[in-house]
């Protein structure tokens, strides 16, 4: 019997995720309306699981606490390409789809990423289709890709339950990417004018600082010279912050931003208590370097401005993203077949979207392509951004996705071994642990 073309393997794929459509949307729509912040991610990765389960996909739950790992095999021994969704949602009050317990609230499209999971484990689940592939397909749902909630992640760490704090570095250091070759994922944005789909361009690496300010308690009102107020010490630090913005370089994409998380206790007590969590972001690890250093120092002035004592803990962010320029060849042409030549943006590797992502330390290890699909509105991680097209935003990126895997695991994998062989990684997992759990440090001081 004749082995299929590639075409036709697409075509049954395509045809295999247009009959699930209302399935892959549903799973998407049903996690919308079920928000859950980082490593909390349970009634999710639960949904998750149950498909995976319906589709006879065998996997492992409860990785890096409630992240999941499937696998689909070929037809013959090959390299693994990972197919990658991120469960966490972030907290955005106000949002229309927001847990009015929690706040937390799907302000990013992660959900939608879930669905295009779904629904390029449908299309790849045919058995013809498997058959004609060199090697297997590792199905991923990834906890806390959103970098919140850090004194609640530095509490987990602590307690010896993490070892890094953002999904996809807790995976890499718990061996979980170990058998992985290559890895993709598609992100919603409503930012794509026109176009469709978009692949290239970078983003921030950043490091993550929490920051507790120790005064001394008196009454406000009636001796506040006997107390020590840590909140006007984080003034003094948030004002010394905004001195350094004409000290970083430009071309770098600075950023120096945070909250406050605890302001004091009452009105009518000299706030002894004042906690802060902040980012520092840069383009490049030499501009993340040089914001650290001086945040260090405007933390530091605050409590020597009033005599309080700081504590400074110093959390290893995420790395900049490096997409592979083979795999974002194979994307985009899948891509264009799917919505046209014209739909497709293409942007130069330097392009800088000013966020982060943990995708950012994956493509540090192995070739990794990371695209965006059109189907929000809104301003990202705002109360107004919506997907309200979940063709554009899930069903075509799935579609895309899972096309890409059998460009590169049909034929005997010779696309995917084409992309291993030519990429050169930055780092190896035990540099990059190396260089990760380094970052991690707490130092305290007080000012005199």
């Amino acid at each position: 019997m004749a082995q299929p073309s590639i075409a036709e393997l697409k075509a049954r794929v395509l045809r295999a995720i247009d009959a699930r459509r209302e399935d892959i949307v549903g799973l998407a729509q049903a996690v919308l309306r079920d928000p859950e912040p980082g490593f909390t991610e349970v009634r999710t990765a639960q949904r998750v699981s149950r498909k995976l389960a319906e589709l006879g996909i065998p996997h492992r739950t409860g990785i890096a606490l409630t992240g999941i790992k499937g696998y689909l095999q070929g037809g013959a021994p090959g390299p693994t390409v990972a197919v990658l969704g991120e469960l966490d949602s972030l907290r955005v009050p106000g949002h229309p789809f927001a847990d009015q317990e929690t706040g937390a609230a799907h302000a990013c499209g992660h959900h939608a990423q879930l669905g295009m999971l779904l629904g390029i484990a449908i299309g790849l689940s045919d058995p013809e289709v498997l058959a004609a592939l060199s090697g297997r397909v590792a199905l991923m749902a990834v906890p806390a890709e959103e970098f919140i909630d850090v004194e609640f992640r530095y509490g987990l760490y602590r307690e010896g339950k993490l070892g890094l704090l953002g999904g996809k570095q807790e995976l890499i250091r718990l061996g979980e990417f170990d058998d992985v070759d290559m890895a993709m994922m598609c992100h919603t944005t409503s930012s794509l004018a026109d176009k469709k789909l978009a692949v290239g361009g970078t983003s921030n690496g950043h490091v993550v600082k929490l920051v507790h300010y120790q005064g001394r308690a008196a009454h406000a009102g009636g001796a506040p010279w006997q107390g020590v107020n840590a909140l006007n010490a984080a003034m003094v630090a948030l004002n010394a912050l905004q001195a350094q913005r004409e000290t970083l370089r430009d071309g770098e994409h600075p950023r120096l931003h945070g909250i406050m998380t605890r302001g004091g206790s009452a009105v009518s007590s000299v706030p002894a208590d004042v906690r802060l969590e902040w980012r520092v972001r840069g383009g490049t690890t030499e501009a993340v370097e040089d914001g650290d250093r001086k945040a260090d120092r405007c933390f530091k002035a605050g409590a020597l401005a009033v005599g309080a004592g700081v504590r400074i803990v110093t959390l290893a962010g995420y790395l900049p993203l490096r997409n592979d320029p083979v795999l974002m060849q194979v994307f985009r042409q899948n891509a264009e077949r799917l919505v046209g030549k014209g739909q497709v943006a293409v942007h130069p590797a330097g392009q800088n979207a000013g966020g982060s992502t943990d995708m950012g330390d994956l493509g540090h290890l192995m070739p990794v392509v990371h695209p965006y699909a059109a189907g929000a509105t809104g301003t990202g991680h705002g109360v107004d951004y919506l997907v309200h097209d979940y063709d554009a935003a899930v069903v075509t990126p799935a579609k895309a996705l899972a096309l890409t895997v059998v460009d590169l695991l049909a034929d005997v994998a010779g696309r995917a071994r084409e992309v291993v062989a030519g990429h050169q990684p930055a780092l190896t997992r035990k540099g990059y642990l190396a260089l990760q759990q380094g970052r991690i440090r707490e130092q305290g001081y007080q000012g005199e």
